[in-house]
């Protein structure tokens, strides 16, 4: 068969002209010469290739022909079972792929480079409604580049502002990280000019140890609009307050309320931490005002730090007695002194 037109487009045999059009807007964008400098001539091949398969799977005469003849019917070339007609008549002349692509964006994205510049003359000494389909006479098509210059510089389409997002998360899944899927809705602009909703699911990958403010950005998934590129799409870490711990850096807080005989005689705290694991601590100190009992290595992982983690640290509240009976108050100044 040649050249798998479906395999370039990545499309399957039971695929649309609305499938069809989405998939070739995504990869045309891709691998326009002017937005590949660096591999210009890779770039130029696969977009001819691009524009080529879509010129065949769109056009249903074509496409038939391509089903049963494959790349060599289309171009009247011999075939096993040929006998001089059907496709043995057909030749087909592929257009050239700044035409195509310019029917689908209007004037080129990425300014007036080396196709950029060839398709310009075209437009010139052969009129702009053969190129530019649907998007009126050339004072339209100019009007559209020109616009391009003052709003990205040079004809670059400006970008459209990200969008932010707040992702809330527990405490408990920025300690041991999670797994989170993200239903998004945002309109883009089909191959017609004309606004559409279209759903995606994100997966986002929250690394143990992250904090509130930290950035994720999905490139281009924000809303599209005409002659801008589409807008980047960032979430932002958001974290839920937590019935125990308090975050501090890397740090996790504790407040624990003790009686007065335990601050001078000790207890023994028992804690669930957010993995789930039950942590005994002994109080031998005496606790005074201000007193801070620091656990070492059981607060929060430090990111880019694998497996180090900053330290639970555990505020005291003493309660004092309300009142006491003068035996009380007796056995107190024996015991303490006065």
């Amino acid at each position: 068969m040649g050249v798998d037109y479906y395999n370039v487009l990545k499309v399957d045999k039971g695929a649309s002209n609305e499938d069809l059009k989405k998939a070739y807007r995504k990869l045309a964008m891709k691998w326009h010469p002017d937005k590949n400098p660096a591999n210009k001539k890779e770039a130029e091949a696969k977009f001819k290739q691009i524009s080529e398969a879509y010129e065949v799977l769109s056009d249903s005469e074509k496409r038939q022909i391509y089903d049963q003849y494959g790349e060599e019917g289309l171009k009247g070339m011999p075939h096993p079972g040929s006998s001089g007609g059907g496709a043995d008549n057909f030749h087909f002349n592929p257009r050239n792929a700044e035409d195509i692509f310019a029917e689908f964006f209007g004037s080129s994205p990425f300014g007036f480079g080396s196709m950029g510049r060839a398709k310009s003359m075209r437009c010139q000494s052969e009129g702009v409604g053969g190129l530019f389909g649907g998007f009126g006479g050339s004072e339209s098509v100019f009007r559209t580049y020109s616009e391009g210059v003052r709003a990205g510089g040079g004809g670059q389409p400006r970008k459209s502002p990200a969008v932010e997002t707040k992702l809330a998360c527990t405490l408990g899944e920025l300690y041991t990280g999670s797994n989170r899927k993200m239903k998004i809705s945002r309109n883009v602009i089909d191959a017609n000019g004309h606004a559409t909703q279209e759903s995606e699911i994100l997966t986002i990958d929250v690394k143990p140890g992250w904090k509130k403010g930290t950035k994720i950005t999905f490139p281009d998934k924000g809303n599209e609009q005409p002659n801008q590129l589409p807008a980047d799409l960032v979430f932002v870490i958001d974290e839920k307050p937590h019935d125990l711990f308090k975050r501090d850096g890397n740090d996790l807080i504790v407040h624990q309320k003790i009686s007065l005989s335990e601050a001078l005689a000790g207890t023994t705290l028992n804690l669930t931490t957010l993995d789930g694991r039950n942590l005994t601590i002994p109080v031998t100190d005496v606790v005074s005002a201000g007193y801070e009992l620091v656990i070492a290595k059981e607060g929060m992982p430090i990111v880019k730090e694998n497996g180090r983690k900053g330290n639970l640290r555990i505020k005291f509240e003493v309660k004092f007695p309300s009142r006491l009976t003068s035996e009380q108050r007796a056995g107190i100044k024996r015991i303490l002194g006065s």
